[in-house]
């Protein structure tokens, strides 16, 4: 990880040495300065859209791209760190101007259109991705696809969007509780235990998944934990999640054993598990 800032150090001593020799050329040394930022650069740019504080990442791209505006990855470093950093506003109004430079790829579209959705803008995405031809075909094409047709309640579309986008992906565990909840919501519990199921079988720790799982469950009157991997933590909220699902159903009797349970079983004390019991004793009560 050194190793550029080894390399510059040469450089710099190099030329410190010729100075002393024979004079510096100012301009030779600024040329080959230059040389050097733009290579480390391009590993710094990478590093900042990767593992550093995105806020961090928007104020060095931003002072990046008012140096250098001709450059497109810089405005589109900015434009991924704001979306990262949850300004989703402000990440539209990036894309927009990255996307409307004639080297933008059909790539930048699709991210214009993620960060659309971020901002609640869903016709406008909807717009961004007609515009990009069908044979862009990659994974995030087709989940936004996916989640522009499940709000417009097309629900055919969706399933073959959603179906496309787990074959292009070798993660699909996000994608499919993502589907499974689309199926949840339209009253298709069955298959929406099929891929919440599926999805932990992916990734055991996307507790996202486990909680649709158990509601799914519920909704079908099957109080019963299913077996997956799970920490004690988990279990408790997965009961009390369960416990909500019976109520809903109007099993309240089962509900309040079940949100018991998620009291005795949770390390601490469960104190969303104890309101939700004593919401309910007390209407049982009233």
């Amino acid at each position: 990880m050194r190793h550029p800032f080894i390399v510059t150090l040469c450089v710099t001593g190099a030329f410190v040495l010729a100075g002393c020799e024979r004079g510096i050329d100012t301009e030779a040394v600024d040329r080959q300065f230059q040389d050097v930022n733009a290579i480390d650069g391009t590993k710094l740019n990478d590093v900042m859209l990767t593992v550093s504080d995105p806020n961090e990442a928007v104020s060095y791209f931003q002072r990046a791209s008012a140096a250098a505006p001709e450059r497109l990855d810089l405005q589109r470093g900015l434009a991924v760190s704001l979306v990262r950093a949850k300004r989703y506003t402000e990440g539209v109004a990036a894309w927009a101007r990255v996307v409307s430079d004639d080297a933008a790829t059909d790539d930048d579209r699709v991210e214009m259109a993620d960060a659309l959705i971020r901002n609640n803008e869903w016709k406008r995405a909807e717009t961004v991705l007609d515009a990009i031809p069908p044979t862009h075909e990659t994974y995030k094409r087709y989940r936004l696809e996916a989640m522009i047709a499940d709000g417009n309640q097309e629900w055919k579309k969706a399933d073959s969007f959603y179906e496309i986008a787990v074959g292009l992906t070798t993660k699909p565990a996000s994608v499919m509780n993502n589907w499974g909840f689309s199926k949840l919501t339209r009253g298709d519990y069955s298959g929406a235990e099929r891929l919440f199921g599926q999805a932990i079988q992916n990734d055991d720790s996307l507790f996202t998944a486990k909680n649709n799982l158990v509601l799914a469950r519920g909704a079908q009157g099957n109080y019963v934990l299913p077996v997956i991997p799970m920490t004690q933590e988990e279990r408790a909220e997965l009961l009390h999640s369960m416990g909500l699902a019976a109520v809903k159903r109007g099993d309240v009797v089962t509900g309040q054993g079940l949100m018991r349970e998620a009291i005795d079983t949770h390390p601490q004390h469960f104190e969303t598990a104890a309101r939700s019991l004593k919401a309910l004793e007390s209407n049982v009560v009233n």
